[in-house]
């Protein structure tokens, strides 16, 4: 794995989590997904929280590389949050009504939440799928999801392979683009300074090089998967069978009293309520 990107790398290891069929992997973290979007007030967030260490203590995977993980989307997150902070409207204002504009408590409690949930939800499903499943074992786990789905002639296989692909040149993509920068920083071009335009050009000489290595890597790949006689998936077998084990089932379970535990917190549970 490299040491400056973890976005969409394999961590190599045996946890707990390593060990999980990737189909149901697939699914746990479908359903993840789901109840972090389900959580509606604080001691309900505070679970999902919890629910971040507990994965990351299941995956034996360093806590360096999750925060690596995140740093494409301090961005986002920033921006996400600054907008919930001055234009949510809430009950509670912190600043004197003289002055031009306001801030809620409650703008900052959801622009917390917010926040919370898109870091979760990024590393969440990063440390149930990406980090803990090889590619080929993601490529076998959605083609067997969606094997039904051959039946009325939807090429499964490709879709499959496309998707992991994809999920896979994301690092390489971004590393191409830092060198393709760095090598443009030291011509002179400047990406730091000027107008919004101005920046918007000086990406020019970024984006060609950067689409021209990309379709260099397709091709490439295209031509080392023919020379291997790939075909698709018409009669194609597999070296390791897929098997559901016990600890599918424990996991099954961990998930299921998650999602409860949400489901009863949002229900019983006192406290500020999510508004978003």
């Amino acid at each position: 794995m490299k040491a400056d990107i973890a976005f969409g790398q394999y961590c190599e290891g045996s946890s707990f989590l390593h060990r999980l069929d990737p189909r149901w992997k697939i699914v746990f973290a479908l359903v993840y997904i789901v109840a972090l979007f389900l959580a509606k007030n604080i001691f309900a967030f505070a679970l999902i929280a919890l629910s971040i260490v507990g994965l990351w203590a299941l995956s034996g995977i360093r806590a360096g590389i999750l925060v690596k993980g995140l740093r494409p989307l301090l961005f986002i997150i920033a921006f996400t949050a600054i907008i919930n902070v001055f234009w949510f409207k809430g009950e509670t204002p912190l600043l004197p009504e003289s002055w031009f504009f306001q801030i809620y408590l409650e703008g900052i409690i959801n622009a917390a939440l917010i926040v919370l949930r898109v870091m979760v939800l990024v590393t969440g499903t990063s440390i149930m799928l990406t980090y803990t499943t090889t590619p080929i074992a993601l490529t076998d786990g959605i083609e067997q999801l969606l094997a039904p789905l051959a039946k009325i002639k939807i090429p499964v296989h490709e879709f499959s392979m496309m998707m992991t692909i994809a999920l896979r040149f994301i690092p390489t993509l971004i590393e191409e683009t830092d060198k393709i920068m760095s090598a443009q920083k030291a011509r002179g071009s400047d990406f730091s300074s000027g107008s919004l335009v101005q920046r918007a050009k000086a990406l020019v000489p970024v984006l060609v090089p950067l689409f021209i290595s990309a379709f260099r890597r397709a091709e490439d790949l295209a031509t080392a998967m023919e020379c291997r006689c790939y075909t698709g998936g018409q009669g194609r077998t597999r070296m390791n069978v897929l098997h559901s084990t016990w600890r599918d089932l424990v996991m099954f379970f961990i998930i299921c009293a998650f999602v409860a535990g949400i489901v009863l917190l949002n229900i019983f549970a006192p406290g500020y309520v999510f508004t978003m």
